[in-house]
């Protein structure tokens, strides 16, 4: 431990390296600890496992995830949607990352649902009262 290390205990310097001490008695760990999580898998422990996993091997950012949606054809679908996509984050199916980027999307869809029921009623109007738009 350098000089600094003990004058500042909680500097990052000395995280730093007890966070390299961590990660090295984890890859040094590793093939026991999945082993033992998978054989608690294996005995239906399967929120032990789903917790130990996640720690381990978290979900990367850009991976795919899967969730089930309803069909989004109307504004009051997304209702359903947005309740199915808060209920995964809190299984922890979904990281609350994953989930700001999935309402994101929703929230595009629901645009475009309204922007076509708008153009489709703005079109039925024109139609029934004989005006066109000018241009």
């Amino acid at each position: 431990m350098s000089h600094y290390e003990k004058e500042h205990p909680g500097s990052l310097r000395g995280r730093n390296k007890a966070y390299a001490e961590f990660d090295a008695l984890a890859r040094r760990s590793v093939e026991k600890a999945v082993k033992a999580i998978g054989q608690k898998a294996e005995d239906g422990e399967t929120d032990a496992a789903r917790l130990l996993f996640a720690r381990i091997w978290p979900r990367a950012p850009g991976r795919a995830v899967e969730i089930d949606l309803p069909p989004l054809e109307k504004p009051a679908d997304l209702v359903t949607a947005y309740a199915a996509l808060i209920a995964a984050i809190a299984a922890g199916e979904l990281s609350p990352e994953q989930g700001a980027k999935l309402t994101r999307m929703l929230e595009g869809q629901r645009l475009a649902i309204e922007s076509t029921n708008l153009e489709d009623r703005l079109t039925a109007l024109e139609e029934k009262t004989g005006l066109k738009p000018a241009g």
